[in-house]
């Protein structure tokens, strides 16, 4: 049986790498660590600022690993 993928890991798209470029696997898994620990921070606060900037940080953590992933795979 396959363990459930984390919030993180599902955001990043872990589960997703054609080439399985073991380099793409590790740039995701620091990427989905980070997101993981904002979303823990998001749902264990009560502070409406504190849930807006862990969402703001979940979502540049994206943009970055996706522009990350980009540059690791770049072929021209």
């Amino acid at each position: 049986m396959t363990q459930e993928q984390t919030f993180g890991e599902k955001a990043v798209g872990l589960s997703f790498n054609p080439s399985g470029d073991d380099a793409v696997t590790n740039c995701k898994k620091g990427y989905a660590a980070v997101i993981d620990e904002m979303n823990h921070l998001r749902m264990n606060t009560d502070n409406p600022e504190v849930k807006r900037m862990a969402s703001v940080a979940i979502t540049e953590a994206q943009t970055a690993q996706m522009w990350a992933v980009k540059a690791m795979t770049w072929r021209v």
